[in-house]
């Protein structure tokens, strides 16, 4: 179906269909334009709600059979393998009606999943395709002869093994994002602008797991933000945390594996944040100073075999959502967190696709009659899981350039970095350079419009406590509103360039959630007893 949908008259050439007037179409044109007439109902209907900041086309869109290495095997590094993953060649097949012999994949370690097995399916001889459809009973890729069946050995062939990875009619090699993902991502992002407004921002994903295209950058929409998707695949196959994590982006991407392993919360951190920094600096490397948000992220709920379900003690779900937060505001990037699922249970979870990441369940939550409503009504909370690694302070305003963001849960201090930006163009020296989220770009921004920098600085984390500002210049000031549960920053000096640093803190600080801990910590007195151990073993051999 995808591959239809993106390329289906260059494809399937064969397949027509009706439209709604009556015409024959390609079945490209039938099911994008089906697409297209949907978004523009949704943006007539939402679009103007002030809430509706932009759009994005489409959730982690796949490319199909487009540009297949082969028709025996997908990329691992990008399709999913759990379970029964049958080839391009073995999905036409089943499709048929054969029976055929398909590779089974199940978790593992360290990568997320490994071929364990074959299973034989469809064996009770079903065809996906209708007698009375448009490919009158036929498999459309026998159609358009990419395969076929070999009576005389009574056995499926490849006809066309290259078949999706060039222009069947000019044998020109093809790219899903230029040839077949750009054109409808603009064409869409016009219409829908056309219907609600030019400013609406355009939120454009890449395929799972890769990182942003280089071409997308003479392609992008206008007001485009780019929006990949991140998860830890190691904890979410297994659905298990502990001390022990591995960077599965590098060790796809063939990384030494002993490289990839991190012990303890401090290593988790660190994983995190080197593998979101990849994605948000190949994204800067190939779209320059364009926002990139993380589109969606997050924990499941139901990890460890659910035993938080039945201790109420939710400490590992609040180690990895730390890790992974502390990497997006390291990353000094915004990020839209899956999910929050008002409907949301023990037993049910998401009540979708097996998944439980709401924070907040509504099984353990008050009654709606018994809340208060007031912003900082402290019965908001009720329902909320892991809320102490969720509900963090972040720059909502800043009057510069950020520069440098780091929170301790534990302790509830921060420290944020930030340098007034210049209106001078960018040096080429720093056009060439690799980009990174150290060294933003200072340059060629607006005049600053406000000297004031607003920091979110919950009260769930500040009622109670003094908040403690080091680190201002002479004529600084600063103010904490709990009830707008904002902290306010005045830096006078303006001069260009200038770095602004404060570190902000608590009196007295809450009790930390656990210990930050790393491999040294946890097994350095052993490992250094065992060394002393065997010195002195080896000093009395040698001495005697």
């Amino acid at each position: 179906m995808a591959t239809c949908f993106w390329a289906g008259a260059t494809y399937a050439p064969k397949l027509l269909v009706k439209d709604r007037h009556g015409k024959e179409v390609s079945i490209q044109e039938y099911l994008q334009s089906a697409f297209l007439d949907m978004w523009e109902l949704v943006a007539r209907s939402v679009g103007d709600l002030e809430g509706v900041l932009g759009f994005e086309m489409m959730n982690e869109p796949h490319r199909g059979y487009i540009q297949i290495p082969s028709l025996h095997a997908f990329d691992y590094n990008t399709d999913l393998h759990l379970s029964h993953v049958p080839s391009a060649f073995q999905s036409f097949q089943l499709g048929a009606g054969h029976p055929t012999l398909v590779s089974t994949w199940t978790r593992s370690f360290p990568m997320p999943t490994k071929k364990t097995s074959t299973t034989l399916l469809n064996t009770s001889k079903r065809k996906a395709w209708r007698p009375d459809g448009p490919s009158n009973g036929r498999c459309l890729w026998e159609l358009h002869h990419v395969w076929g069946w070999d009576n005389v050995k009574d056995q499926p062939v490849v006809l066309q093994e290259n078949y999706f990875s060039k222009n069947p009619v000019t044998g020109k090699k093809v790219d899903w994002y230029t040839d077949f993902y750009y054109p409808l991502l603009n064409q869409w992002a016009e219409r829908v602008r056309t219907i609600t407004s030019p400013d609406k921002l355009i939120f454009v994903e890449p395929i799972p797991n890769e990182f942003c295209p280089t071409s997308l950058a003479e392609h992008q929409p206008a007001n485009m933000v780019f929006a990949p998707h991140w998860y830890d695949l190691n904890a979410l196959f297994a659905k298990a945390y502990g001390d022990f994590t591995v960077n599965v982006q590098g060790l796809s991407r063939g990384m030494f594996p002993l490289k990839t392993f991190y012990w303890g919360h401090k290593g988790a951190r660190e994983n995190y944040t080197l593998q979101i920094r990849n994605i948000v600096e190949k994204a800067y490397d190939s779209l320059g100073e364009r926002p990139v948000l993380l589109g969606e992220c997050g924990v499941p709920m139901d990890m460890n075999k659910g035993e938080a379900f039945e201790t109420g003690d939710f400490k590992w779900q609040a180690r990895m959502m730390d890790a992974l937060i502390t990497a997006l505001e390291q990353s000094l990037i915004g990020f839209t967190l899956w999910n929050y699922n008002p409907a949301n249970d023990d037993q049910r979870g998401d009540d979708w696709n097996g998944e439980n990441f709401s924070w907040f369940s509504r099984g353990r939550a008050l009654p709606s009659s018994l809340l208060y409503y007031e912003q900082d009504a402290p019965s908001l909370d009720n329902g909320g899981r892991i809320l102490q690694s969720i509900v963090r302070p972040y720059a909502a305003k800043t009057a510069g350039i950020p520069i440098h963001f780091q929170y301790e849960m534990n302790t509830g201090a921060f420290t944020y970095t930030w340098v007034n930006s210049t209106p001078n163009p960018a040096s080429q020296t720093y056009l060439k350079e690799e980009k990174s989220i150290f060294k933003p770009p200072r340059t060629a921004h607006p005049a600053l419009t406000s000297l004031e920098t607003e920091i979110f600085l919950p009260s769930q984390l500040a009622h109670g406590r003094r908040v403690i500002v080091k680190g201002l210049d002479p004529g600084g000031k600063h103010r904490y509103d709990e009830s707008r549960q904002t902290l306010f920053i005045v830096c006078q000096d303006t001069t260009l360039d200038k770095v602004h640093s404060i570190v902000v803190s608590l009196d007295p600080p809450p009790v930390p959630a656990f210990a930050v801990n790393d491999f040294w910590g946890d097994f350095g007195g052993m490992i250094t007893s065992i060394l002393v151990a065997i010195a002195a073993i080896l000093a009395y051999f040698f001495l005697h």
